[in-house]
């Protein structure tokens, strides 16, 4: 069977060459004999691999020398505990409110101490980015939290909130190396790479060194300290080797396609491409405020539930797949990650086009 179109939220679509570089070092990586499945992380070779993947993002995304880069386990969802756990010494943090993700993690910030709602987007189905210059922050706040690219709802964050001097956390899962960030402008920078750069499995974390400590909420596991991660440079137990591996290749892949500012280019045109087609469509509508789209996520509705399950189904046939959108927002969803070519979005707005005229 031929690769199909997946425009899936995550896991997502990986670059086509990275899948066949794997493949072909799965039984054999660089004359082992073994799978990288298969080695010890405490060995040469996985030390080889973890170092290399390090060094390559630290350049593409340009790092400073004070922000340590951990490979973790459990997901986005488990760093909502560890963010709160490792940074709130006065048990208060603030939180913008722009989807399903950053409910989840002000809700779990909410068992460690006070998370207050600084702006949310809640009343209009977070179908938009709230004014965030001037928020109520307070002095006795340890961090603000924004979840940078909503996945579900296709907002994006296209300036940083004013924090008022204090450290700002960002998750950034859905939008991770899709354009370049100046890192200093952040205390941590996480996402999982399940959508733009690997497997399910892995989180990685950018964090400013000051805050890594001991100093930590009582009852915290020793596993979900930063300090112990960081201090056995993410190998304090086995982590998630082969998700790893796949990730450095990634970054290799970016940094021959021409790095952050080369894969901002190629987004921004695949994103304009559907985004002009929705916008002179009749039958189908974007869901977001147009200055708030996403690159990444493009949700759409045609405000018929029969006719949204219509287009699902010739779609699937077509080789377009994972188009649904979440039960949320209903409609259909086109992630376009990284590794989406251009020609993939093209086609969708050509089957796109021809089904509205067949359907008019």
């Amino acid at each position: 069977m031929s690769r199909v179109y997946n425009f899936s939220a995550g896991p997502a679509v990986l670059p086509e060459e990275v899948l066949k570089e794997a493949a072909d070092e799965m039984m054999d990586y660089k004359g082992s004999g073994m799978s990288v499945m298969e080695m010890s992380h405490r060995g040469k070779i996985f030390d080889g691999i973890i170092k290399e993947a390090e060094a390559d993002l630290r350049d593409i995304m340009n790092i400073p020398d004070n922000y340590k880069v951990l490979f973790l386990q459990g997901g986005a969802s488990q760093f909502f505990a560890e963010v709160p756990m490792n940074m709130m010494k006065n048990k208060k943090a603030g939180y913008i409110i722009t989807g399903q993700w950053a409910k989840k993690a002000f809700q779990e910030a909410k068992i460690y101490g006070e998370a207050v709602e600084l702006a949310s987007s809640a009343d209009k189905t977070f179908s938009y980015i709230p004014d965030c210059s001037d928020l109520p922050i307070t002095d006795d706040m340890d961090y603000v939290y924004i979840c940078e690219n909503n996945t579900i709802y296709g907002t994006k964050f296209k300036t940083l909130p004013n924090t008022k001097g204090k450290d700002l956390v960002s998750d950034v899962s859905s939008c991770f190396l899709s354009e370049p960030i100046d890192v200093s402008k952040y205390a941590v920078v996480y996402g999982g790479v399940q959508k733009n750069i690997g497997p399910a499995g892995v989180v990685i974390a950018i964090i400013r060194e000051d805050l890594i400590t001991d100093d930590v909420l009582e009852g915290t596991p020793t596993m979900l300290k930063w300090k112990t991660q960081a201090d056995n440079d993410s190998l304090y137990n086995t982590p998630p080797c082969y998700g790893i591996y796949i990730c450095g290749k990634v970054f290799k892949w970016i940094k021959k396609m021409g790095g952050l500012s080369a894969m901002k280019e190629h987004n921004e045109k695949k994103a304009k491409i559907l985004y002009d087609f929705l916008d002179q469509s009749k039958l189908f509508k974007g869901t977001v405020a147009k200055e708030d789209r996403s690159l990444m996520n493009v949700p759409f509705v045609t405000g018929s539930e029969e006719m949204d399950a219509k287009f699902i189904k010739a779609a699937e046939k077509e080789g377009f797949v994972s188009l649904k959108g979440h039960r949320t927002v209903g409609g259909m969803r086109a992630s376009i990650y990284n590794a989406m070519p251009i020609e993939g979005v093209e086609k969708l707005v050509e089957f796109m086009d021809k089904f509205e005229k067949e359907n008019a």
